[in-house]
Order: structure tokens, then sequence, then C-alpha cells
């Protein structure tokens, strides 16, 4: 089977259809299993607090060290992907995340731990975070590629639905032994990890035009795609629309907290926008974007539907009589947001990005784009408490409803602009790839 890397390098037109589609799951699906340890804590809080025996705080801290290892490691992540094929990225990101999960496995004292979450930064985040969108991206032409990055935010869900559920069971299975419990599950996710990189490396090809020949890691290729104007109209644009789609997740606690709507209903919405909605939103949005032939004419829509609906949620009563209109509502507000989320990126194809920058433009696209993430639970946290304080939750809700559909107002501005900008300069745009293309065949 080695021999199905061997030879010249790749085009797209060279793959079966039955090759891309392969390489499109092996990507989307790693992209859910990989950061899967890291954010533990998220799904398994008390068993995995157990099982390393260690307080809140220190829980807390574990997930800081791979956040701020994340953050620093965005950017030259992307200006990695434009110099390093993405075979090699891929399957060395995955076993080395292994090796980190096998020790993990072990639990492992606080300090060692400490340490395996800044390693997970760097293999995960450092090392694999730009193969996916770029790999999407050379296993598709121009007019494919919003198709197929929203099929792989499905393909995304799917994958994260399987692998959540065979997490619970292991857990569920040791519920009286949670040390034993947290092994068995970090050794199930480090064997799966460990599988995706052996696939990488037996059927990721080289692919022609993927990296420039040139020596050395510079930063000019950060340079040049920061530049470009496209790239961070695209960025502030994922800003923005990262904002709001996080921000849903404040619906669940309004449907209880305001409308005290039943648990029944509330497990319902929460189950149903959390898996269901991935599987279908992001291949209908890039769909969608492909029939329109414009991520940024998709974003608009999108976002101005995320508008109607969070001022619907504002301007509804806030009594339980209308919990199950409110439920229907965050249903398709969730559903349209993460289907607009996982299309945004595609505006850097729209705007005819070079390839050899590909992976530079969407390290910052990264870093800009989820900074949401340092400043918006603890702001509307504080307008949550102000809000209980004041005697007036509903009032706060509305005030985190209303900030959110500002963020959407904004996407939609900066989405126009970045459309209309691309439709002034096409020809220098498309002039610009294709030089930049030659310039990477030539070398």
């Amino acid at each position: 089977m080695a021999t199905l890397v061997k030879g010249g390098e790749k085009k797209v037109q060279d793959l079966s259809k039955a090759r891309k589609i392969f390489l499109l799951i092996l990507v989307s699906m790693g992209s859910s299993t990989i950061y899967a340890p890291a954010y533990l804590k998220s799904v398994f809080y008390d068993p995995l607090q157990q099982a390393l025996n260690c307080t809140n705080t220190e829980l807390g801290l574990l997930m800081s060290a791979y956040a701020i290892t994340a953050t620093i490691c965005y950017l030259p992540s992307g200006i990695i992907a434009d110099k390093v094929r993405m075979r090699t990225l891929s399957w060395v990101g995955f076993v080395a995340t292994a090796i980190l999960v096998f020790i993990y496995a072990t639990l492992p004292s606080f300090g060692t731990c400490m340490a395996l979450f800044v390693g997970m930064g760097v293999t995960t985040i450092l090392i694999w975070w730009g193969t996916r969108f770029k790999l999407v991206r050379l296993i598709s032409t121009e007019e494919e590629y919003s198709a197929k990055i929203g099929l792989s935010y499905g393909i995304y869900g799917a994958a994260g639905l399987v692998v959540g559920m065979i997490n619970l069971a292991i857990v569920s299975a040791f519920a009286q032994n949670a040390g034993a419990g947290m092994t068995a599950l970090l050794l199930w996710l480090g064997g799966f990890i460990l599988l995706l990189g052996i696939l990488s490396f037996l059927f990721i090809p080289k692919f022609e035009g993927e990296i420039k020949q040139e020596s050395g890691f510079s930063l000019m290729e950060f340079v040049h795609a920061l530049k470009n104007p496209v790239v961070w109209l695209a960025a502030l644009s994922m800003f923005f629309v990262y904002f709001y789609y996080t921000g849903v997740t404040y619906t669940t606690p309004y449907l209880s907290g305001v409308l005290g709507a039943s648990l029944v209903v509330v497990s319902v919405v929460s189950v149903v926008r959390t898996y269901g909605i991935t599987l279908l939103s992001g291949p209908i949005f890039g769909a969608f974007a492909k029939k329109i032939n414009s991520a940024a004419k998709a974003i608009v829509v999108g976002s101005i539907l995320v508008l109607v609906a969070f001022m619907a949620l504002v301007v509804l009563p806030d009594t339980a009589a209308v919990a199950v209109v409110a439920a229907a509502i965050i249903i398709v507000l969730g559903f349209i947001a993460n289907g607009v989320f996982g299309i945004v990126s595609a505006q850097l194809t729209e705007g005819k990005v070079p390839l050899t920058i590909f992976g530079a433009a969407t390290g910052i696209v990264s870093v800009v784009g989820f900074l949401p993430d340092t400043f918006s639970s603890t702001w509307f946290g504080a307008i949550i408490d102000a809000g209980q304080k004041a005697g007036d939750v509903p009032g706060a809700y509305h005030e985190i409803f209303i900030i959110l559909a500002a963020s959407a107002v904004i996407a939609v501005i900066l989405s126009l602009i970045l459309k209309a900008y691309v439709s002034k300069n096409k020809e220098k745009l498309e002039k610009r790839a294709q030089e930049a293309s030659q310039g990477a065949h030539q070398a």
C-alpha cells in the first residue's frame, strides 16, 4: 500500500472521485477527533477531575495551558502549512498527538499533565491545524471549495456524534471507577488518532504547487497574506460570524431560566442543536454558496436571517406559553449560524487568495476569527450576573441577543465589502493568483 504515495506530484484532476471523498472524510473526521482529548473537560468534567485527583482550579489551568499554546501557534501553523507537505503534517500531527494521549492515559501528576497539554497545543495546532482547510482546498477546484468545506463540517459533525457516543459508553461502563474509565477512554482515543495518522501516511499524496521549494521558514508568506485585503476582510468576517455562532449557546439557559421550558424541551433542543444541526447545515450552506457562486453572498443571507432570529427572541413575551415557539426559533438559529460558520473560510477562495499563501491566510483568519473565545464568556457572564442582581434576568438575555444581532449586522457589512472588492478587482486578483501558482511550479 505504500506505493499509493509514491510517484510524481498530483493535481486535483489526477485523483479519483473516491480518493477525494476518502481524503475529505479523513481530514474532517480527524478535525473532530484530534482535539477531543484536550477538551474532555467540556463533556466529562467530574469523572476527569476524579481520575486526575485535581482541584477545579487545576483542571481549568490545564485548559488554559492548551488555549494559550494554541493561540501562539495559530499563525505559525499557517506558515508551516505553506512550507511542509500536507501528508507530512497530517501523519506527524496525528501520531505525535496519539503518543501524548497514551501518556495522558496513565493519569500522571498535575505537572506532567500541564506539559502534555502544552504538547497537545503544539501537535494539534502548530503541526496539524493548517492541514484541514488547505487539504480540502487541494482536493477541490475553486468552484467546488465552498461545497466541500461545507460537507467537511457535516462529516465533522457525524464523526463527532459517533465518537462522542462511544466515549459516553466507555465512561458509563466504568461509572464506579473514574480512573479506569478515563484510562480506557484515552486509550481508545489515542488508538483511533494513531489509526488516522497511519491512513494519512498511506493515502495523502504529494500535491502539485502545495509548497514553495525555497529553503527557510521566513515570515514573508505571512506578510504577503496580511497585505491582501481579502485576508483581513475574511478574518474580520470570521470574527463576527464566530461571535454569534458561539453566542447561540446562550439560548439554552434562556429557555430554562427565562421561559421556564421543561427539561424535555431543553434537552431535545440541546441535542438537536449540538449534533443534528452540524450534520446538515454545513453541506446545505456549502451547496447554497456553490449554487449562487459566492460564499460572501451566502454569508450575507445567513447573517440577515440570524439577525431576524435573535431579534425575534428579544421581542417574544417572557412567558412559558411561547417556549415551544422559542425552541423552534433557536433550532433554526443554530442551523443557520452553524451553516454560515461552516463556509466563512471559503471567502479566501472567492477572493483568489493564492495557494502559496493559503496556509498563512488561514492562520490569520483563525487567530482573528477565534478571538471572541477570549472575552465573550466573561462578558456575557457578567451581564447575566448583573441581571440576576437587578432582578431582570430576561433583560440580561435580551441584551446579549441584541449584541449578537449587532454582530450579525457587522458580518453582513464586511461580506458585502469583500464581495464588492473582489468584483471590482477580479482581473487583478486572478492574475496575482495565476502568477503565484506559476512561480510555485517553476520553483
